[in-house]
C-alpha cells in the first residue's frame, strides 16, 4: 500500500510540473513582446535558477570524474541551450502546432532510446505499446483541434525534430546520472552548462536588451515566474521525478502538456474547449493509465 501511495505521489507531482511547464508559453509571449528575444529569455531564467540553486546547494562543485562531467554538460545541452533554442527557432519557420506535435512526441523516441541503449531493459508488453500509442493519438487529436491539416516546412520541422529527440536524449542521459548524484545537483549542473553553452549564439546575434525593460512590473514578474518555478523547482522535481518513476514513465506525461496548455489558454485568452480536445485528453489519460499499469520495473 505504502509503495502504491508513492507512486501515486510521484505522478502527481509529474503531473503539476507538466501543467507548469504548459504555462509558460504565456510569460514567453509577454517577455516577447518587451522587446526579448527567446534566447536572452532561456538565459535569464537559467542565470535566476542556477543561483537559487547554487545558494542551497554548493558544497560539491564537480562530477566524481571527466566522463561524468561530460554527461552532466550534455544534459545542460540537450536539456537546455539545444533543446529551448530549436524549439523556438522552429516556429520562425513553422506553425505552433506542428512544432507542438514533433515536440511532443518525445515520448516514443525517449522509449525507443531506453530499450535500444539498455538491453537489460524488460520487454515491451503489447498492452504498454497499445497504450503508449492511444495516448500518442491522444496528443494527436489535442494538438490538432480538429485542424487536420499540416503545413510542412523542412527547416522548422527538422528544428521541431532535433529539439524532440533533445528531450528524448536528456531523458536517456538521466537515467544513467540519477542513480549517482542527487537531483538537486544534476540540476544545478544543467542549468550551468545551459547557460555555458548558449553564449555562443551571442557571438552570431550580439545585444541584449536595456535595464528599463527590466523595471517593467510584468517583465520582472514573468522572469521571476520561468527562473524560480517554471525553471528551479519544475527541473528539479522533474529530475526527481525521473529518478522514481524511470525514464518511460515519466516521460510519458509529455503528453499532457498540450492539455494543460489548452486549459490556461481557454481561461487566459479564452480559447474554445472543442470535443476534439476531450476527446483527445481522454485518449490520453486513457493511454497513459494503461501503459503504467503495465510497466513493470524500472523503464
Amino acid at each position: 500500500m505504502q509503495t502504491k501511495n508513492n507512486n501515486i505521489f510521484y505522478h502527481l507531482v509529474a503531473f503539476l510540473t507538466v501543467a507548469i511547464w504548459g504555462t509558460t508559453f504565456v510569460s514567453t509571449k509577454v517577455l516577447m513582446l518587451n522587446g526579448l528575444s527567446p534566447a536572452q529569455i532561456f538565459i535569464l531564467r537559467f542565470s535566476i535558477a542556477y543561483m537559487l540553486m547554487l545558494a542551497f546547494n554548493h558544497r560539491r562543485l564537480f562530477a566524481d570524474s571527466w566522463q561524468d562531467e561530460a554527461k552532466m554538460a550534455l544534459l545542460g545541452i540537450t536539456g537546455g541551450s539545444l533543446y529551448f533554442c530549436s524549439e523556438n527557432e522552429a516556429m520562425n519557420f513553422t506553425t505552433t502546432t506542428n512544432t507542438s506535435l514533433i515536440v511532443c512526441s518525445c515520448p516514443l523516441f525517449a522509449t525507443l532510446l531506453v530499450r535500444l541503449v539498455y538491453k537489460d531493459s524488460n520487454r515491451i508488453h503489447i498492452v504498454q505499446l497499445l497504450g503508449s500509442l492511444l495516448a500518442f493519438v491522444g496528443m494527436i487529436i489535442v494538438v490538432l483541434n480538429g485542424r487536420f491539416v499540416l503545413h510542412l516546412s523542412p527547416v522548422g520541422d527538422a528544428l521541431a525534430f532535433t529539439a524532440c529527440m533533445c528531450w528524448a536524449i536528456y531523458s536517456l542521459l538521466m537515467k544513467s546520472t540519477t542513480g549517482d548524484y542527487s537531483p538537486a545537483f544534476i540540476t544545478r549542473k544543467v542549468f550551468f552548462y545551459g547557460v555555458l553553452t548558449i553564449l555562443p549564439y551571442y557571438i552570431f546575434i550580439p545585444g541584449f536588451p536595456p535595464l528599463e525593460v527590466f523595471t517593467r512590473p510584468q517583465v520582472f514578474g514573468n522572469l521571476l515566474f520561468l527562473g524560480c518555478l517554471a525553471s528551479m523547482i519544475c527541473f528539479l522535481t522533474w529530475n526527481w521525478c525521473i529518478s522514481k518513476l524511470g525514464t518511460v514513465k515519466a516521460t510519458n506525461w509529455v503528453y499532457f502538456n498540450p492539455i494543460t496548455t489548452m486549459i490556461f489558454a481557454s481561461w487566459v485568452l479564452g480559447e474554445q474547449i472543442t470535443p476534439y480536445f476531450l476527446a483527445g485528453a481522454a485518449c490520453i489519460l486513457i493511454g497513459m493509465y494503461v501503459a503504467d499499469k503495465k510497466t513493470k520495473g524500472e523503464q
